[in-house]
């Protein structure tokens, strides 16, 4: 019998989408209207305990919009990683603004540290703002990714945003569910501690819309702004009147009610990652020259992504093990190239990026769906126990 196919991440859809997508389609409401949307606007915000939330058609228009209601314009920089998917960075320069890249750490988020220093010994703050001395721009916002499921620092980078006037939004497209256990923000949801924070549902992502995305804040003045926005920036419905640019950004009712199934489940999809997670952790980390990167331990992370270091002293790098899993069944991928060197933005200012280039040679993503039985796990385990080129 031939081993089946292991896919990288897929949805789980087992709970009651079908229920409520079909109740959406029988009652007409499929489109930017109806109740399941402001209901599963409501329920994410209630989960992750914000004042509110606005849906949006993915993750990317919820960052787009979120540089605006934070006020970044086309005469702005924004500080973004080096390490993460584009998506989170090609919305700064949707508004004609410029992206400065900084460093990951070890959990390969921000590096908080290295973002201080840049700020400290960099720029100049002067009248409120913080000054970039090699461009004279005014570095307005950070866009903090947080990584497969992990949180960045961010008592340091709030503590450095909250000294420089720069606006933070939390790029949480990959970390809903995922909080702090411990410090300062013990029990505050990763995306509801910088200004305006944005989630995925994304067809990979822990939890699922098909597309759609969401965005929270605890500022109702701003999410106000920003459902003004992504529907088309309507100052009168009945006659359509508009008063500034807007976009058709909202996410549909077929969407949202898949959504609210999803939510439903999502803390069993987090246990089991988590359990899965931790079978593959306690039999890679005995296989010489093999790791599974930890998440940090003041968090109860969502566990969306696992990321598998491969050293030196494995048998394969980095591309062969993609090539060997490959012909094993078992669908795999690199980390993400690094964005400052993808040809868009190979111009643009980088400080100190030197862990992302390390992670980019040696992490693998493996399988990590909910949906991933044991059974499955042991299996790309003893793959990985007898590795050989192929």
């Amino acid at each position: 019998m031939s081993q089946k196919f292991i896919p990288l991440s897929v949805p789980n859809l087992k709970g009651r989408e079908l229920e409520y997508v079909t109740h959406a389609v029988e009652t007409e409401w499929v489109s930017t209207g109806g109740s399941y949307i402001n209901e599963f606007e409501g329920k994410i915000a209630t989960y992750v305990k914000a004042k509110g939330a606005v849906s949006v058609q993915n993750g990317t228009s919820g960052l787009h919009i979120s540089l605006q209601v934070c006020g970044v314009s086309k005469e702005d920089e924004v500080i973004v990683p080096a390490l993460t998917f584009i998506a989170a960075v090609n919305p700064v320069k949707y508004i004609g603004a410029e992206p400065i890249f900084m460093d990951c750490d070890d959990s390969l988020c921000m590096d908080a540290d290295k973002l201080i220093q840049f700020c400290q010994e960099e720029c100049s703050f002067v009248n409120g703002k913080l000054i970039n001395n090699k461009t004279k721009k005014h570095v307005k916002a950070v866009i903090v990714v947080h990584v497969f499921g992990n949180v960045a620092n961010m008592e340091k980078i709030m503590d450095i945003a909250n000294a420089f006037n720069l606006k933070v939004i939390e790029d949480a497209t990959e970390a809903i569910g995922s909080y702090y256990t411990k410090g300062f923000y013990k029990g505050k949801y990763a995306g509801t501690i910088g200004t305006v924070g944005v989630y995925s549902f994304n067809g990979n992502k822990i939890m699922t819309t098909g597309g759609g995305g969401m965005m929270v804040s605890n500022n109702e003045e701003l999410l106000k702004r920003a459902k003004h926005l992504t529907t088309q920036a309507k100052s009168d419905e009945l006659y359509y009147t508009h008063d500034e640019i807007g976009y058709n950004y909202r996410m549909t009712n077929l969407q949202a009610a898949l959504g609210l199934a999803q939510l439903e489940q999502l803390e069993n999809f987090i246990k089991t990652k988590e359990e899965n997670y931790n079978l593959y952790k306690e039999q890679v980390n005995d296989i010489k020259g093999l790791s599974l990167l930890s998440f940090n331990d003041n968090i109860r992370s969502n566990y969306w992504f696992y990321a598998l270091y491969v050293g030196e002293d494995y048998l394969l790098n980095r591309d062969e093990i993609i090539k060997y899993l490959a012909s094993k069944k078992v669908q795999v991928r690199p980390v993400w190239g690094l964005i400052n060197e993808q040809k868009p933005y190979l111009n643009n200012q980088t400080y100190k990026i030197e862990k992302a280039q390390n992670y980019l040679n040696h992490i693998v993503n493996i399988p990590c769906s909910s949906n991933l039985s044991k059974e499955d796990v042991r299996y790309i385990i003893d793959c990985l126990k007898n590795p050989k080129r192929v």
